[in-house]
């Protein structure tokens, strides 16, 4: 199966069971190709764990699924650290062995109600996402995908720091087809579990070797310098013309100048082309959902739109 194949098929699996939601569709398939983390916060019953469970379990992938709350213990995360005595001819010794847990033998995990976790057992999960490592020790994680729900009271949740946040390199949320007055979309899923007893299991799974080729797509993927100018303009246009900030914003170099480029290219690797074109810069608004103030996030397609028609 090469790469296109597999892709079309997670999506297909993802439009089977939800109706809707085709920019998170796209924001996990993204983060699929370009092996980067996940999160995706909205109210219950918006689909949010249900989509990042499609997506694990559509890729032929080591999965490892876990609710995170409010007693969270590490050992949950990364294993339990084993202390036993063994004898030899010269007496005792004592040694000790890391089970590993879920966290570092999976190579896709989801971390339901991320926002739910404690300090300790949160700061670490995060660093490990981040460096991929424990102990010194590299781990197969390929991609994480976490979900939160919004901060309020009624969900017993921290909001997480900016800083934490911005792990997470595609950042979306996800709202309610009845919210927002998709009515189509809101019949289409009376219609679908009307006609089922249950939830079908998927029928279809990717291989590994599929979603390697994505990801060697990637690096072979010609940005351009078009489109190398426009991310540079866009940058320019949130700070000097709308007041983005460190005190308001966070536009770090790693997410902008180096995350920012892997999703561009790998939006190209999605369409099957080998370069990028300024209307993959529609990608930026998987990047800015929480990392710009929020007025500023819902006209962002507003914004790309008029720096692409002057451009023209």
């Amino acid at each position: 199966m090469n790469y296109l194949d597999g892709l079309a098929q997670v999506r297909r699996q993802m439009d089977r069971f939800v109706v809707g939601h085709s920019d998170v569709k796209e924001a996990l398939l993204l983060g699929l190709i370009a092996r980067e983390h996940i999160y995706l916060e909205g109210p219950p019953g918006t689909a949010k764990t249900m989509l990042a469970e499609i997506t694990s379990e559509a890729a032929e992938l080591e999965f490892f699924f876990y609710q995170l709350h409010r007693d969270t213990r590490l050992a949950e995360l990364v294993g339990d650290t084993v202390i036993f005595r063994e004898q030899e001819a010269g007496g005792e010794i004592i040694r000790q062995m890391n089970r590993k847990g879920g966290i570092l033998t999976s190579q896709i995990c989801v971390l339901d109600d991320i926002s739910r976790s404690p300090g300790e057992a949160l700061n670490v999960l995060l660093r490990v996402l981040n460096e991929r490592k424990y102990g010194g020790d590299p781990i197969p994680l390929l991609t994480a995908i976490a979900t939160g729900n919004p901060t309020k009271e009624d969900y017993y949740n921290e909001p997480l720091d900016p800083a934490n946040l911005d792990r997470f390199t595609l950042q979306m949320k996800t709202l309610g087809l009845v919210g927002r007055n998709h009515w189509e979309d809101a019949a289409q899923v009376i219609d679908l579990y009307a006609s089922i007893s249950s939830v079908p299991e998927i029928d279809e799974k990717v291989d590994r070797a599929a979603l390697d080729g994505a990801n060697t797509a990637l690096p072979k993927v010609d940005l351009t310098p078009a489109v190398k100018q426009l991310v540079l303009e866009f940058l320019n246009v949130l700070i000097n013309d709308y007041g983005c900030d460190d005190k308001n914003s966070m536009l770090t170099d790693r997410t902008f100048l180096v995350k920012a480029i892997k999703i561009l290219k790998a939006k190209a690797v999605l369409e099957g082309r080998d370069h990028c074109v300024p209307e993959d810069m529609f990608v930026m608004k998987y990047l800015t959902t929480f990392r710009i103030p929020e007025e500023l996030h819902d006209r962002i397609e507003d914004i790309i739109a008029e720096l692409l028609r002057k451009k023209k």
